[in-house]
């Protein structure tokens, strides 16, 4: 089991926390929580040793579009790259729907 940190510049905050997703047979679990810093904080737990590249290159993708302030929790069970990009606009959308549940 691997653990990876990440951390990015950001200019746009979200609404309120997010969990999406579910551990367990190839999926993932993506935590999201605001924050007040103009920052990114992730933290990725995966059961696969040796995929920081693969992980780095994917969220600086996701964070040259979508340059969030907030705390993310990864929690990888084999899921897909293309996977956790859905996972993350899942959290982002969750998060600032004011009507989503809290």
């Amino acid at each position: 089991m691997e653990k990876l940190t990440f951390e990015y510049s950001a200019t746009k905050s979200v609404s309120q926390r997010a969990y999406v997703g579910v551990v367990g047979s190839g999926d993932l679990e993506i935590l999201l929580d605001p924050i007040e810093e103009k920052k990114a904080y992730v933290v990725i737990r995966t059961r696969f040793d040796g995929f920081q590249k693969v992980w780095k290159g994917l969220l600086d993708k996701f964070f040259e579009v979508n340059d969030i302030a907030a705390k993310i929790e990864i929690n990888d069970f084999g899921a897909t790259p293309g996977m956790v990009t859905m996972r993350l606009l899942q959290a982002l959308e969750v998060s600032n729907d004011d009507k989503a549940q809290r």
